[in-house]
């Protein structure tokens, strides 16, 4: 796992804003969500909202699709995992060795 990976995904989660739009995200499943619902949810603004889109699917977080003229944003639970392990992977390994 690419360490520096998993820090940009979470600088991007680090934003208030971007953090709640990835988690509406999640909440829509493999379907995605259009970013006009998103907008609408959120109450965000139309060039705010790309703004954050964009730095999270730089992330790897999220990726776009396009039908037709809406275009809808897809959680990319990989990544998500990813992340998620990268905190769980080495829980609590230094107590496993010690005599307790």
């Amino acid at each position: 796992m690419d360490i520096e990976v998993i820090a940009k995904a979470f600088k991007e989660l680090g934003h208030v804003t971007r953090l709640a739009i990835f988690k509406r995200v999640v909440k829509s499943g493999s379907q995605g969500i259009a970013v006009g619902d998103i907008q609408d949810q959120l109450s965000i603004p139309g060039s705010t909202l790309s703004h954050h889109v964009s730095s999270l699917a730089a992330a790897g977080l999220i990726k776009q699709r396009r039908e037709g003229r809406t275009l809808y944003c897809v959680a990319q639970y990989p990544r998500l995992m990813e992340v998620l392990h990268f905190l769980q992977d080495e829980c609590c390994a230094d107590e496993c060795g010690k005599n307790i």
